[in-house]
């Protein structure tokens, strides 16, 4: 990892924890963030590879339901981000068997069909999910330790900053590896790359199941913290979210994802704080300004102010 992105990951991690200490009450807006960052890294793997998915609130959904379900059995938070990241992986595996067949806008609007597909699902199976009314989600032990309020949300604030770093350095990793290399190939030269005997569906799926894992991650950290889950976390418009964050955070580095997510958060609690019949134009706004002056993103913008900084 270059000095740069080393250097912005601290000063963001820095930055998160001091506001969350100096303004308590935008804990919840930064874990959720965080939470969205998580999710949004998987986007970012498919934008390497040219590829968008307008449907991947599919897996935030499944991996908060998955808490919502299991809670009373697993009753632990730890137990649940693992079975979350499993059995979202899974459904990953299985949805991209299929979806990874096409590209562009096939491939985008396949993943849209999947999402609202789960969210008809979520809505109509009314004696298992509840429908619209959702599922609440209690408070629950971490790593065995039964934890008061306060104590429990400062832990999954923790839980979520340190699986942001972890997440962000293994995807680092990832893309610097000859995997990553190849997921670029797909976006510029599908039929080179599969001359040089790189398969590159297999590519691809194996990104596409990353992306879902970690999609599960974010949906579990989410229920954790919002506790109380609803099918609209599957509806189109969250999947639109993502997709908004990853344009606003840029996809230049791992730290985009959740430059985007702290800034769209952050812009929407305010906006809606203080324009409540017009936060939506205010976001809108924002992400015009960004495409047209900053095309890099806010990582883009980040990393140049960084490399100006050396």
């Amino acid at each position: 990892m270059r000095r740069t992105e080393i250097l912005l990951a601290l000063a963001f991690a820095g930055a998160i924890l001091a506001a969350a200490i100096a303004a308590p009450w935008l804990r919840f807006v930064l874990t959720i963030a965080l939470a969205k960052g998580i999710a949004v890294t998987g986007i970012l793997l498919l934008l390497r590879a040219g590829q968008v998915s307008f449907g991947h609130a599919l897996y935030i959904a499944f991996g908060a339901y998955t808490v919502a379900f299991l809670a009373p059995v697993l009753n632990d938070a730890v137990l649940l981000l693992g079975a979350a990241a499993g059995l979202t992986g899974l459904l990953g595996l299985l949805v991209g068997l299929f979806v990874t067949r096409y590209r562009q806008i096939f491939f985008g609007m396949l993943n849209l069909a999947m999402c609202m597909v789960f969210y008809s699902l979520l809505e109509k199976l009314y004696h298992f999910t509840k429908g619209s009314d959702g599922i609440r989600v209690e408070v629950m032990p971490i790593a065995g330790q039964a934890l008061e309020r306060v104590a429990y949300e400062w832990t999954i604030f923790g839980i979520a900053l340190g699986l942001a770093v972890v997440v962000g350095v293994l995807l680092r990793l990832y893309l610097a590896s000859p995997m990553g290399e190849a997921l670029k190939g797909i976006k510029t030269r599908e039929t080179r790359l599969e001359f040089m005997g790189v398969p590159a569906r297999g590519v691809l799926l194996s990104a596409y199941v990353i992306s879902a894992v970690v999609g599960g991650v974010g949906g579990a950290l989410i229920a954790m913290t919002s506790r109380h889950v609803t099918p609209l976390l599957s509806y189109w418009t969250a999947s639109g979210e993502l997709v908004f964050i990853a344009i606003l955070g840029g996809a230049g580095g791992v730290l985009g994802p959740f430059l985007g997510a702290a800034a769209y958060e952050l812009i929407r609690v305010y906006a809606a704080a203080s324009f409540a019949d017009a936060w939506q134009m205010i976001l809108g706004a924002s992400l015009l300004l960004v495409i047209l002056f900053a095309p890099g993103g806010l990582w883009g913008l980040a990393a140049r102010a960084g490399g100006r900084g050396r």
